[in-house]
């Protein structure tokens, strides 16, 4: 992401990449338990990479204050280490093949080794926060709490009398909103910025948590396989309701032209499940990337980067400000 632009905002993001060095670093630290055995898996997926925006963001908001301390680089590995512990839990209940261009953690060991380096994970990332003061405990404790609802409401699927579509965005605010929002959250709060700005950024994290899963939503239907690094469609070919198969579901009551495509839908994921070549969703996948509903979904997820920026309105101008919102428009004009 460039968040920054000219001599000045260069030279902040300078500073920043030195911080996120360091707390890379920290990881790494953190990461090393007393058994060799549990230190390859439960690095594994630090190891394979990926965005640091938690991180990033963390250090954004303690902008707003004094800048980057060691509690705030210790904010960040904590939300971190949460967020990659999630991601070991989810792709043993998701039976996923490939996290971040590897094999998943449990393909490589077993599900009962990636649970278990994932419990590590989060009792290292409550260890560090535990030192950090109240508020932050108890941030930590529901920011938790939200993660694992919202899994348990993507498993259990939307119950009698809730509407698909209401059921999904709060299961992306839950399982990823709730955890950004506490990335920036943290960063204003051990930055010792204005309490005023506190709940500001934390809507904004939410926010953009949201927007980010559901441009993901587009992105999986992508044919760029260079760029999203897995097949076209893996969700939908897994039977994965995003918000596009759902605004489908919507409008299959009243276009025959729709509810056939559905139908096709379901049909070929309850096969792969059975066993058949994924390819044969093929036809299918090319047509809902190309169907209006993956656009209203690029639109909803736009709509929410927007109203991520407009949470900002309580905060002064300033490079701080404006690399948050570049952070909103970056999210969903990404490829991959």
């Amino acid at each position: 992401m460039r968040l920054f632009r000219g001599a000045q905002d260069r030279r902040q993001a300078k500073e920043l990449q030195d911080q996120l060095e360091l707390i890379e670093s920290g990881l790494m630290e953190h990461l090393r338990f007393a058994s060799p055995v549990a230190d390859a898996p439960a690095r594994y997926l630090m190891d394979a990479g990926g965005k640091r925006i938690r991180p990033m963001l963390t250090l954004l908001t303690s902008e707003l204050g004094d800048g980057p301390n060691e509690l705030v680089r210790r904010a960040a590995q904590a939300v971190e280490m949460t967020h990659l512990a999630s991601l070991y839990h989810d792709d043993v209940m998701d039976d996923a093949k490939l996290r971040r261009g590897v094999p998943a953690a449990q393909t490589v060991w077993s599900n009962s080794v990636a649970i278990l380096a994932g419990d590590l994970l989060f009792a290292r990332a409550s260890s560090l926060v535990s030192g950090m003061g109240e508020e932050a405990i108890l941030l930590q404790a529901r920011t938790f709490e939200r993660l694992c609802l919202g899994q348990l409401h993507e498993t259990v699927g939307p119950q009698e009398g809730d509407e698909p579509i209401a059921h999904y965005v709060q299961v992306l605010a839950d399982k990823t909103g709730a955890l950004i929002a506490a990335a920036a959250r943290m960063g204003a709060m051990f930055g010792r910025a204005p309490s005023e700005y506190a709940d500001p950024v934390m809507e904004y994290g939410e926010r953009i948590g949201v927007a980010f899963q559901l441009i993901d939503d587009v992105i999986d239907l992508s044919p760029k396989k260079e760029q999203t690094g897995k097949r076209a469609g893996t969700d939908l070919r897994a039977g994965v309701a995003t918000l596009p198969y759902l605004l489908l579901q919507r409008r299959a009551g009243a276009s025959a032209s729709d509810a056939g495509l559905l139908a096709r839908i379901d049909a070929g994921a309850a096969a792969i499940a059975d066993g058949a070549d994924p390819g044969l969703l093929d036809p299918e996948v090319e047509a809902l990337r190309a169907h209006e509903v993956t656009r209203e979904t690029e639109t909803t997820a736009k709509r929410w980067a927007e109203e991520a920026k407009q949470s900002l309105e309580p905060l002064p101008k300033s490079s701080v400000k404006r690399a948050l919102e570049r952070m909103a428009d970056s999210i969903v004009n990404r490829e991959g």
